[in-house]
């Protein structure tokens, strides 16, 4: 399997990692991702999931509200805007990183994508072609989640436990950049968040990044497959506790899916 070379990592503080990638690497992780969360298929960049309250856009399935809307789930697209805004990327002029969702229900929202409507189609070409931006916002909340992760924490064992597996992921037991575990972390952190919220808990129990690292086998060598198999349990926990509305046992296959090629 080929696997992106994820450019330059630089440890910049014994809690920050700073990750860079080149315009190849981050079309790469681009596509990688778009191919885990919608099947690098057109029709599903601008999305509303079943049995959601609000849209998933962009090659990441960025969350985004409508006005008006609260949720226990992080709003993650106005942070993608916000990323691009600091870059100076041009968007359709209706939209920034204050811009709730244009729809605000499911079936207005269907109407404007059958429609072909202005601002879907601005908002589709708007994504389509900045999925490079999107990427490099993903690598700098990677960046971001190991200090988000450790400023929860109290006790100086568990901050050294949660650094310790995130950088045994991301290097090879020589010390190198293990590429794709570092891809594994990326992709993880995009798909299920840091696990720092306390909103995005079922019954008090998270199943982000954080979540995954803190119950990571000890015993497993092989640390990608500790982790798969950490995410694994910890999105069976989710499943357990969310609420039956929600139907997320259908999810549960194409999740477990995902988390086997981390490691195979």
């Amino acid at each position: 399997m080929r696997m992106v070379l994820l450019g330059i990592l630089i440890v910049s503080t014994l809690f920050a990692t700073d990750i860079e990638l080149t315009d190849k690497q981050a079309n790469f992780i681009a596509q990688k991702v778009w191919q885990n969360e919608g099947a690098g298929l057109d029709k599903y960049l601008v999305h509303w999931n079943e049995g959601e309250d609000f849209a998933s856009v962009g090659i990441g399935h960025f969350i985004w509200f409508s006005k008006g809307h609260t949720e226990r789930f992080r709003e993650v697209f106005p942070l993608v805007l916000a990323s691009m805004e600091e870059k100076g990327v041009k968007m359709p002029n209706w939209l920034n990183s204050k811009t709730p969702l244009p729809w605000n229900t499911k079936a207005a929202f269907y109407a404007a994508k059958e429609a072909k409507s202005k601002k879907y189609i601005e908002l589709f070409t708007f994504l389509k072609a900045t999925m490079p931006e999107q990427a490099d916002f993903m690598a700098q909340r990677l960046s971001d989640a190991l200090p988000q992760m450790l400023e929860t924490m109290d006790e100086p064992e568990k901050q050294e436990l949660i650094k310790r597996r995130f950088y045994e992921v991301m290097h090879n037991k020589d010390g190198s950049l293990n590429e794709r575990g570092l891809y594994v972390l990326l992709d993880y952190t995009n798909f299920k968040g840091e696990g720092t919220l306390k909103s995005e808990r079922y019954k008090g129990q998270g199943w982000g990044l954080l979540q995954v690292l803190e119950h990571m086998d000890p015993n497993e060598p092989n640390r990608l497959k500790a982790f798969a198999e950490s995410a694994k349990a910890m999105l069976s926990r989710r499943i357990k506790n969310s609420p039956p509305a929600r139907g997320e046992e259908r999810w549960r296959k194409g999740w477990n899916v995902r988390l086997e090629t981390y490691w195979k």
